[in-house]
């Protein structure tokens, strides 16, 4: 007869067992990356069991609640004791760094081990599968993976990217694909090619999708003038989603019913952050000249001139007048090539006419 302790033992191991044979029948996450630049990313996560926006943000390091409810397009006075119901899927804004290849959180976030945590737990089930416990043990130097202590601090590398995709700035995003879904369901819900999910994730065939991975999923970003030297730069925001920037003087959003171009204002917030800046007061947000104000236009026939966010320093805040034509283009019927398909046809008319003029005249001069 086996002893109790181990039986019990042995039953621990055969659930790791079955833990580890689930991880590793999933995909590792891993994105592509190969730009020098730091870029906002989001990806997906299901808490296992109901919690708060506060405990979310403090498990993944999100800095700045309202940079969490504008990535899941919350209202901004939305309280961080709010609850969250289990299984229910929240984006996470975070920093992405790329190297070797790849794109990995800045850094963050780190998590303390508790008792009980194991790296098979903490990957499966505290981070509901958005990295691999191999994934862990390796960013942390862990030579054995069954083996860390209370108190540890361990960095959650969480997958991510800043290359552009087929030559467009995006914002890479981690969705978490759940049971029946598919590349086509998914690819039409984000309005992204199949063959570009594919792609991107070394798939080779649609079929082999599977539960629970993480996909790369390339969202349009709304356009901007951001300049290069911006400390924000590059500020990408997706649809439906909105930040604070310029320690926290700006507001900007992204709304592709109105149009994919970067919206801004001033926040109006009482002031600016200071946690982030020595500003007492957020600096002014005037275009070239003065008759505009961020986020202010004025229409002169076709053009609609804009008062656009440019980015800001230590000392300002970046303005720029952006301007769109607004009137109509050309319809079919104005298209050169329709243009002279109609002037022929005229003239053939025209011939026509002539013809049977010139065949009136010779009967009426016969009868004559």
């Amino acid at each position: 007869m086996v002893p109790y302790g181990t039986r019990t033992m042995l039953f621990r191991l055969l659930v790791l067992s079955a833990i580890a044979a689930v991880s590793t029948a999933q995909p590792p996450p891993r994105f592509n990356c190969s730009s020098a630049l730091k870029c906002r990313s989001l990806i997906d996560y299901t808490p296992p069991n109901a919690t708060t926006i506060a405990a979310v943000q403090s498990l993944f390091e999100v800095k700045h609640l309202l940079s969490f409810l504008g990535a899941n397009n919350l209202p901004n006075d939305t309280s961080p004791s709010s609850p969250l119901p289990a299984s229910q899927k929240i984006k996470i804004p975070f920093r992405c760094k790329c190297g070797n290849g790849t794109g990995l959180s800045d850094k963050h976030p780190i998590y303390k081990v508790r008792s009980g945590d194991s790296l098979d737990k903490i990957a499966e089930i505290t981070f509901s599968r958005l990295v691999t416990f191999h994934q862990i043990a390796d960013a942390n130097g862990i030579p054995d993976p069954s083996k860390i202590t209370v108190g540890q601090e361990l960095w959650i590398p969480l997958p991510c990217s800043c290359d552009e995709v087929d030559g467009n700035t995006v914002v890479h995003y981690g969705h978490l694909v759940q049971p029946q879904s598919s590349v086509s369901a998914i690819a039409g819900r984000y309005n992204v090619s199949e063959q570009t999910i594919l792609n991107l994730n070394g798939i080779a065939d649609a079929k082999d999708l599977q539960a629970f991975q993480v996909l790369d999923i390339p969202l349009q970003a709304c356009s901007s003038v951001i300049r290069e030297d911006s400390l924000d730069f590059p500020f990408l925001l997706s649809n439906d989603t909105y930040d604070y920037t310029a320690n926290n003087c700006v507001m900007c959003k992204c709304d592709a019913v109105k149009s994919w171009t970067l919206e801004c204002k001033p926040s109006q917030l009482k002031a600016p952050s200071q946690k982030l800046s020595n500003w007492s007061s957020c600096p002014a947000m005037e275009c070239e000249g003065g008759s505009l104000v961020l986020g202010n236009s004025t229409s002169s026939g076709c053009n609609t001139n804009t008062c656009a966010y440019a980015g800001f320093s230590s000392q300002t805040i970046f303005t720029n007048i952006s301007t769109l034509n607004t009137c109509p283009g050309p319809s079919p019927d104005d298209n050169p090539n329709s243009a002279s398909r109609t002037v022929s046809q005229s003239l053939s008319y025209l011939v026509a006419c002539i013809h049977l003029l010139a065949y009136g005249l010779l009967l009426i001069h016969k009868q004559v």
